[in-house]
């Protein structure tokens, strides 16, 4: 009877402990996925802003010449598929950060395009992209806290 009571009782017990590692060691798989789709969604929301910012730039430069160029239909074109691409990213932020001040982090660099595009000056040019660059810097920055 003994040694059958403490077969049992030791079954039980390793039952329970691996049933304990098997939760923990499915908690931190999550958890490590979770991260690395965070990583992955915050580089490419500021990759997509970055080249959003590119795109506005070109567009400045075209509505500086000709009124009625292919060139400046193109860059509409072009900023407006960057635009939504980086809106498109913005939401993928918006689902994975559990920050509320991350995402309005994420929409005040996303904020910060259209400046870009009504500067009346290269040198205005210039201040609005440091504007853009400082925003995406904090943004970074505070994903990097959320992700590590």
């Amino acid at each position: 009877m003994i040694a059958v009571g403490g077969t049992l009782l030791g079954s039980i017990i390793t039952f329970t402990f691996q049933r304990r590692s098997s939760a923990q060691a499915d908690l931190f798989a999550r958890s490590q996925q979770l991260r690395q789709e965070r990583m992955t969604t915050y580089s490419a929301y500021a990759g997509a802003v970055t080249t959003l910012k590119q795109g506005t730039v070109a567009l400045w430069f075209c509505l500086q010449g000709d009124a009625d160029s292919p060139e400046r239909r193109q860059a509409f074109t072009e900023c407006d598929r960057l635009g939504a691409a980086a809106e498109n990213a913005q939401f993928r932020v918006r689902l994975l950060a559990e920050d509320d001040r991350l995402i309005a982090l994420a929409a005040s660099a996303f904020d910060a395009i259209g400046p870009i595009r009504r500067a009346s000056t290269r040198t205005e040019l210039a201040e609005r992209e440091a504007d853009l660059q400082s925003a995406l810097s904090t943004f970074i920055t505070a994903a990097a806290v959320q992700i590590h």
